[in-house]
């Protein structure tokens, strides 16, 4: 009984903070509004897309890399853990394709030495994905 005396309560404060005289007065952007024609002017998109060569999830250029291309599965040193090993990258563009590779395959990426190593077993996948992306000559190990 209790418990509804204290939900008729709220609901009758609930009901009452609505019916002030005023409604939110204040706007923090008012003022702005006087400045409207002295605020510097938006750059335009076309001069943005001269900038932007290229998209960013777009595969990485054949440029970036080597003439073979070396992708193997490995296991050893890994406590079992299955990972494909890339090699013949260029150094200068190994972060950027381990990048577009872990987001275009969904899995897990990174750089060890002059590698790029992706989390699984991905040998399939990896070098159809670096034969679209224009590599040359994809070499598939065990």
């Amino acid at each position: 009984m209790a418990k509804s005396k204290k939900r008729q309560k709220e609901s009758k404060k609930s009901s009452q903070v609505g019916t002030g005289d005023s409604a939110l007065g204040h706007n923090p952007f008012g003022a702005l509004s006087a400045l409207a024609g002295s605020l510097p002017q938006v750059p335009s998109l076309a001069s943005q897309d001269s900038e932007l060569e290229t998209d960013p999830d777009s595969p990485p250029r054949a440029s970036e890399f080597g003439s073979k291309l070396v992708v193997r599965r490995e296991v050893k040193g890994r406590a079992g853990k299955t990972v494909t090993r890339i090699a013949g990258v260029s150094p200068d563009a190994l972060d950027s394709v381990a990048k577009r590779m872990k987001k275009a395959l969904g899995c897990g990426a990174l750089v060890e030495g002059s590698d790029v190593v992706l989390l699984g077993s991905l040998v399939d996948r990896a070098s159809e994905w670096l034969t679209k992306a224009g590599a040359g000559k994809i070499v598939k190990g065990n």
